[in-house]
């Protein structure tokens, strides 16, 4: 499964960001989805993570109701709707894959990788 985030950028606090994870090639059914952020000199921390039917989500405490995770109308694309975002949220976002139908908050338990894309928050 090849991966491809998008939707980062620059924005003050308080504002909001929609990112977007899209599996090329194929859907992502069967597949948890996870997003992960990694700020400077951070190790990487989880975010929010989706099962594949959409029934189970999880949240890192630092996020929970500002955050919302969900599956697209399309079969291949997990969206991230960042919402009230802090400088603390500056980081590059990754999502990540795995075949399970567990939302895994461990980065080891997610074997797909995307590239990253970055959300910088500016005070």
């Amino acid at each position: 499964v090849q991966l491809q985030a998008s939707g980062g950028g620059l924005v003050q606090a308080g504002g909001s960001l929609r990112l977007s994870c899209a599996a090329s090639g194929r859907t992502f059914s069967g597949y948890t989805i996870g997003w992960f952020r990694q700020a400077p000199g951070k190790e990487r921390e989880f975010v929010s993570a989706i099962s594949w039917s959409g029934g189970s989500i999880r949240y890192a405490e630092s996020v929970k109701g500002r955050f919302t995770i969900s599956r697209g109308y399309s079969k291949n694309t997990v969206n991230l709707q960042m919402n009230s975002l802090k400088p603390d949220d500056t980081a590059v976002y990754y999502c990540a894959a795995d075949r399970s139908t567990i939302p895994f908050a461990r980065s080891v338990d997610y074997y797909y990788w995307g590239q990253g894309t970055l959300v910088t928050v500016s005070s």
